[in-house]
């Protein structure tokens, strides 16, 4: 199976575009972890048309709020339709048990023992400030949790987060995570 961990970095936020939809946002960075060749990437938006062959080959994108956020988002750039190639978000693998959402930084904390390395509010002004190099280690530091959360889930079927002092489990059914359907749902839109 042809895993795709992303992230996505955004150069405004919802009050400035008047709307909570994530497609009026505009997209500053996007980093990747490609399963196959253990390879991590940045891609501005300028350089999506070397990202598109690279989520085109992908059998599974797997995300963290990505179902919500950055697939929608990401898709309002792409020709064809993203929501074709089969999805993980580990936020809503979480929020279907837990009855809840939670931060991706409670998450890591409670898990790994790591906090990130920011917040989106620092990208989006580390973006305007010039501070490219910045932004694209912050977003790819989000896809390396990402990647280390679903590994950890796949092995110990679990996730922890952290809220205060406590630290909660979420039991969590990974054995069908990596399954594909039956008849593969490839969306062959772009001329290689």
């Amino acid at each position: 199976m042809k895993k795709l961990v992303f992230d996505i970095e955004t150069s405004n936020i919802f009050q400035e575009v008047g709307s909570n939809d994530p497609v009026d946002l505009s997209i500053s960075v996007i980093g990747i972890y490609e399963y196959e060749g253990d390879r991590y990437s940045t891609f501005l938006v300028e350089e999506f048309g070397k990202l598109w062959p690279i989520i085109e080959n992908a059998d599974m994108l797997i995300t963290f709020n990505g179902d919500h956020f950055d697939i929608p988002l990401l898709n309002k750039y792409y020709s064809g339709d993203l929501f074709k190639i089969k999805s993980l978000d580990l936020l809503k693998e979480m929020q279907k048990v837990a009855g809840r959402r939670m931060k991706l930084d409670q998450i890591a904390e409670g898990t790994l023992g790591i906090n990130k390395s920011g917040h989106g509010l620092d990208a989006i002004k580390w973006w305007r400030d010039g501070e490219v190099e910045k932004v694209k280690k912050y977003c790819l530091d989000d896809v390396r949790i990402t990647k280390d959360l679903y590994e950890y889930a796949l092995k110990n079927n679990k996730l922890i987060f952290k809220e205060g002092p406590n630290l909660n489990e979420v039991k969590l059914d990974s054995s069908l995570w990596e399954t594909l359907p039956e008849s593969p749902t490839l969306n062959y839109t772009l001329p290689f």
